[in-house]
């Protein structure tokens, strides 16, 4: 068994030029899947909102329900640094209210780590979570919380100015503390700037690969989530697909008697039938 990554073991790992690899879980068997295939970190992300609830988008998600999906993955990937997503309005509020949630995260979930969207209008929360001793992860480009602002779910930082501000945003993170960045649907270009410039590792979803490692949504990459695809994801299998065709191999068993076969059934022992019947009053 492998043993769970620390901050150290990641800073590492960027300084020896090894690309991280990692994923969202929402639940305890695919918490599982994720710690069996090696992968070194879960991000239980406010995404949990669409792909798992439905919501239309992040906003409506809870700490009580980010906490509960934090368990659950725990629970399924023991060994594995697990990253509890800070949802709307969890940590806006004030500092002293950012402190208090990152800290149930970790009270409660046995997270290792905090994320929470924005950089230089959230480097204060990001500086006290810091100071109370938990880690952290920002996230800047495209953030999903505050995509009413951007003008939807679009790519950020295609022009210079933009860029820039994409920059901006990721030396405040730095010099609010965190521990890492997340860049989020940003080009290449603009990532492999910030990743050249900043200390701390720096990952991508959607923000090319020029930059210390991966972050897919797990229900994009084996094809689960239907309602949209980003262009940045690339799906290793068709789990829709897959399951909508059991399920109506089920539904056609049923139907035609098929299943339950022998095979499926548990059958009372010898000669214990007979005297079943006739204690029914049955010959």
């Amino acid at each position: 068994m492998t043993a769970k990554k620390s901050i150290h073991d990641l800073y590492r790992l960027k300084e020896q030029g090894e690309k991280i690899a990692w994923i969202t879980a929402y639940d305890f068997p695919t918490a599982q899947f994720a710690e069996a295939a090696g992968l070194d970190m879960i991000l239980v992300g406010d995404s949990l909102g669409m792909c798992v609830y439905g919501y239309e988008d992040t906003i409506p998600v809870s700490m009580e329900q980010c906490l509960v999906h934090c368990q659950a993955v725990r629970r399924g990937a023991p060994n594995t640094f697990v990253i509890g997503d800070m949802p709307f309005m969890s940590y806006q509020i004030s500092c002293s209210h950012a402190v208090a949630n990152a800290g149930r995260f970790l009270k409660e979930a046995s997270v290792d780590a905090v994320k929470l969207e924005g950089g230089v209008r959230v480097a204060e929360q990001i500086q006290a979570i810091v100071q109370a001793g938990i880690g952290v992860f920002g996230h800047i480009g495209l953030t999903p919380q505050s995509s009413g602002v951007l003008g939807g779910h679009k790519a950020q930082g295609r022009t210079a100015d933009t860029a820039k501000l994409v920059v901006e945003d990721a030396l405040a993170v730095q010099e609010a503390g965190a521990h890492f960045l997340l860049i989020e649907a940003v080009p290449p270009e603009v990532t492999g700037y910030i990743a050249d410039r900043l200390r701390i590792p720096v990952y991508s979803i959607g923000a090319g690969g020029q930059c210390h490692g991966q972050l897919l949504i797990v229900s994009d990459l084996i094809g689960q989530f239907q309602a949209f695809t980003p262009k940045f994801v690339k799906k290793y299998c068709d789990v829709a697909g897959m399951v909508t065709q059991a399920l109506r191999e089920y539904r056609d068993e049923v139907r035609s008697g098929a299943f339950p076969a022998e095979a499926h059934c548990y059958r009372m022992h010898a000669g214990e039938e007979e005297s079943f019947r006739r204690q029914m009053g049955q010959t």
